[in-house]
């Protein structure tokens, strides 16, 4: 039997930890699947908030991909809870863009030292080519990576 809908957003963080020095492969969609960031100076608005927390010491973020509805993270956490880091993004952001852009709550999948984490960042940056929206990853403005 499936949960029910209500609430369940809330129950999946129920028991979620962080801890500084894992890594994180994060996911978080746009509220309704909007394509807010299809818009190149609110892909760039989001890009600036991911850079931001690096540099003030939050993590590091070693690959990201913006797509139109949604934010591949790849990062190392350096303080803080995971969780406080991603509404902290989500938040920012969403000041920015003038109003609510993301659904609540997010995925995230902590990665081990032992899995191949370029692979893993090819991955993430691929994920325009794989939409279509692209025919090579270097065409699509909004990704990075620090195997670049």
């Amino acid at each position: 039997m499936l949960p029910e809908r209500k609430g369940f957003a809330s129950r999946l963080r129920t028991g979620r930890w962080s801890e500084v020095g894992q890594i994180y492969l994060v996911t978080t969609v746009t509220r309704e699947r909007r394509t807010v960031f299809a818009d190149f100076a609110s892909a760039r608005s989001l890009i600036g908030v991911l850079h931001a927390e690096s540099t003030l010491g939050r993590c590091t973020t070693l690959a990201f991909v913006v797509m139109p509805d949604h934010l591949h993270w790849l990062l190392q956490l350096e303080q803080g809870s995971l969780s406080a880091l991603v509404g902290r993004v989500k938040s920012i952001s969403a000041k920015r863009l003038g109003g609510p852009v993301w659904q609540t709550g997010f995925h995230d999948r902590a990665l081990r030292r032992e899995e191949d984490l370029q692979s893993m960042a090819r991955y993430v940056v691929a994920n325009p080519r794989r939409a279509g929206l692209v025919t090579r990853v270097g065409l699509y403005p909004h990704w990075d990576a620090i195997w670049v």
